[in-house]
């Protein structure tokens, strides 16, 4: 079986634990980290042609507005699923679902006979409709059982992952 991680994460200013902290690395990025040791999974992060803001307030705000329109922002690139049985696909939780970016990605797939890993990092919605948005999204594939992370444990969360993985 092969597979590959994609993934949005977004660094800078993120709520933790209830309050606003720096990170270098962005938690989903983390977590996709952990999943490309313990598979040995090639690693591709999307990127949005324009960046989020570092600014924590400003980013919910932008994701806000994004998700009301249905946007669909641009990614600086694509990567190619079509050798790839398994997609991870990683994301931060924002406003119940995924960014609006990753459903870019999604929508210019062919997700027939793929099967989507979901994995997502949040402060306490969890998993949020991001599930079922992803098994409407992918019309073809076999969308599992996600995993949700709690951003301000996802660096202590390798077995957790391991765990899901098996």
């Amino acid at each position: 079986m092969s597979a590959i991680i994609v993934y949005f994460s977004r660094s800078g200013n993120n709520y933790v634990n209830g309050s606003i902290v720096s990170l270098k690395t962005g938690n989903t990025e983390t977590a996709a980290n952990f999943i490309h040791e313990l598979t040995g999974s090639p690693l591709f992060r999307l990127d949005p042609a324009k960046p989020y803001s570092p600014d924590y307030t400003e980013c919910t705000h932008q994701a806000q507005q994004e998700l009301r329109a249905s946007a669909r922002p641009a990614v600086l690139k694509m990567p190619d699923i079509s050798a790839y049985d398994t997609i991870y696909l990683g994301y931060p939780n924002w406003w119940g679902t995924c960014p609006m970016c990753v459903f870019t990605f999604i929508e210019a797939q062919d997700w027939t006979g793929k099967t989507v890993k979901p994995f997502c990092t949040h402060e306490g919605s969890g998993l949020g409709r991001s599930e079922s948005d992803l098994k409407k999204a992918c019309s073809g594939a076999t969308v599992k059982k996600g995993l949700a992370l709690h951003g301000a444990d996802v660096a202590k969360a390798k077995a957790q992952i391991q765990n899901w993985i098996d």
